[in-house]
């Protein structure tokens, strides 16, 4: 018998709905305004004359900002960052969570450390050595970076601890190896954790502004947030295509929440602490 819930409830979920979604209902319908009424005071919420020109300004007349290639930038970065996170994580989680090998605890252990070292402290070490191998202004300064990162070694290990090691048994009775039996029979039935963790890294890596403008040097090689910037002027701001390049950059992530959520829950809850 399923329990009721009362209007107490619904009233909650309402008032949570409306705070988590209101920001980026402000936001479009400010996109959709003019810019004099865009700075008005009081502010108004519906626009009294409805205009697509941010949108028009964003996409079609300002040439010295490239939007449409710095949202293609930002989408291809984060989808190799993401691809390179859950492949190198992965086999490492693994690698901790059922390999035996020498100093294995210490090893995690000081990964577990890194955890808590400020991330700016690694801007100049990782910036010599992307300047050492070449990759300054180049897709692979966005890419390489904190693929190896501790969050997520220590989440697929989490979760590779909680399954049953009868699955991985049987396979190698089969006659199947031991990278048989990790790509066979783990990752399948790691898909939770592999998606939950690819779209943390997508979204990490699409939300940076920091690090692109440290490491990209050319206006066309900008990512989204980074490049959306420059659209503020030194006096004056165009608050409707600011507010147009603000939805731009929401796209990914609503169609993300959208497609992936059950995924992403069903993750999170397997990947308890264990061991």
């Amino acid at each position: 018998m399923t329990r009721r819930r009362g209007p107490l409830f619904w009233v909650t979920m309402g008032v949570l709905s409306l705070v988590f979604v209101g920001p980026l209902l402000l936001v479009l319908l400010t996109s959709l305004k003019s810019q004099g009424e865009a700075r008005s005071v009081p502010p108004t919420y519906l626009p009294s004359e409805w205009t697509a020109r941010a949108y028009d300004v964003l996409f079609f007349q300002d040439d010295a900002s490239p939007v449409v290639r710095w949202f293609a930038n930002s989408l291809l970065a984060a989808s190799l960052h993401a691809i390179l996170v859950v492949t190198v994580c992965a086999m490492a989680g693994y690698a901790l969570a059922r390999l035996e090998f020498p100093f294995k605890r210490a090893i995690f252990a000081m990964i577990i450390a890194t955890l808590f070292v400020p991330g700016f402290i690694f801007l100049m070490p990782n910036f010599i050595i992307l300047d050492r191998l070449g990759w300054l202004d180049t897709i692979w300064a966005l890419v390489v970076p904190g693929a190896a990162g501790a969050f997520g070694v220590f989440f697929m290990r989490q979760f590779f601890l909680g399954l049953p090691k009868e699955l991985e048994e049987s396979a190698r009775l089969d006659g199947a190896g031991p990278f048989r039996t990790f790509a066979s029979i783990v990752l399948p039935n790691a898909r939770p954790a592999l998606v939950t963790l690819g779209v943390l890294s997508f979204l990490t890596n699409w939300n940076d502004f920091i690090w692109p403008i440290y490491v990209l040097f050319s206006p066309e090689r900008l990512t989204l947030p980074a490049g959306l910037s420059r659209l503020q002027g030194a006096y004056t701001i165009d608050y409707p295509v600011v507010m147009a390049g603000a939805m731009l950059a929401a796209i990914p992530v609503l169609a993300l929440y959208v497609f992936v959520q059950r995924y992403v829950i069903e993750g999170v809850a397997s990947s308890g602490v264990k061991g």
